[in-house]
């Protein structure tokens, strides 16, 4: 799951939420530094990409992908459902899609004091270019994957995923919409557990 997912399936709980956000910058278990409430975060986002990456619709998902991405079609297949989940925003939430992302930004400025410099560098141009509703247009989802391939330390051929997402879009948005309601479950039981 990629940035928007991983905000929606954070709750209401702007604390969780936000530990959510930071958790990849966040290494092994430096989490405990952090109260109870970001903790939750940090342990909920490992959670997902656990679970995300061991469901089957998704290993399907990246099945689709041409080879050329190897260990990187777990990225590209994150950024494709995050399209689904902006492009079909109203079947998750009564909340308009700009609305909530404002309020995002909002709350995770407002938290930003415990983010590593590279979190919040991240939350500024996230904030600036309003990734969270830019998710919902195809051009923009080439866009970042273009991006992602140029900051890549390896060649990634993200680049071109675009042509992938397009030549099978149909069945990327039915496993997206298979798979949501699973991990929706999950992750309501999962922040219980916490």
């Amino acid at each position: 799951m990629n940035f928007l997912a991983h905000l929606y399936l954070s709750g209401n709980n702007i604390k969780i939420t936000t530990g959510n956000f930071m958790a990849d910058a966040i290494k092994g278990n430096k989490y405990l530094t952090f109260e109870d409430e970001i903790q939750k975060g940090i342990l909920l986002h490992r959670a997902i990409d656990y679970y995300t990456d061991h469901h089957a619709l998704v290993k399907l998902s990246k099945k689709r992908l041409h080879q050329r991405y190897n260990h990187f079609n777990g990225i590209i297949i994150d950024i494709f459902y995050d399209h689904f989940l902006a492009k079909n925003w109203s079947h998750y939430s009564a909340i308009p899609l700009a609305i909530y992302a404002h309020e995002i930004y909002s709350h995770l400025e407002a938290n930003s004091h415990l983010f590593p410099p590279q979190v919040k560098r991240m939350l500024y141009f996230m904030k600036l270019q309003n990734w969270l509703v830019s998710y919902q247009d195809t051009t923009e989802i080439k866009k970042v994957l273009t991006q992602m391939s140029l900051r890549s330390k390896h060649q990634s051929y993200m680049h071109l995923a675009s042509e992938d997402l397009i030549l099978h879009y149909n069945e990327f948005e039915n496993d997206f919409q298979q798979f949501f309601p699973d991990i929706i479950a999950f992750t309501n039981l999962k922040i219980k557990q916490l």
